[in-house]
């Protein structure tokens, strides 16, 4: 295994809620794929059927906090600061994946874009915007 590789399956294994959810994720070269396979604990509409938005949301929080600890060297996990999600269309019960593109990385700040999506990329479901902290390899 490589070391992003490692240091992926390390942080997806440090969060309980992503165990929970059964989140993983694959890396191809530097782009990570999230990936949130379906479960029916994971529906918060069961008329509809429709995943949890606080599910999406978390999926998409871990997954900007998955690709940090892959592209920075950093003793210590991100912490949010904030979020912005845009719910875009309804998750069906479906696998949905998600990317993240790190838009800039500051001496103490970072600033990610995620979008998730389940049949078609180009179809997006939600969308996040978000602001982490980070502790680099000099703190």
């Amino acid at each position: 295994m490589s070391e992003a590789q490692d240091r992926l399956v390390a942080v997806l294994g440090a969060i309980p809620y992503a165990r929970f959810i059964g989140m993983k994720a694959e890396l191809a070269g530097d782009e990570m794929t999230a990936i949130l396979p379906f479960s029916p604990e994971i529906v918060g509409n069961p008329m509809l059927p429709a995943i949890h938005g606080g599910v999406l949301g978390a999926f998409m929080e871990m997954t900007a906090l998955a690709q940090l600890s892959i592209a920075e060297t950093l003793k210590r996990q991100p912490r949010t600061i904030d979020v912005s999600i845009e719910y875009l269309r309804s998750g069906r019960p479906l696998t949905t994946y998600a990317r993240a593109q790190i838009k800039k990385v500051g001496r103490r700040i970072a600033n990610v874009h995620v979008e998730a999506w389940q049949e078609q990329r180009a179809a997006p479901i939600a969308a996040l915007r978000g602001h982490f902290l980070l502790t680099g390899t000099e703190d």
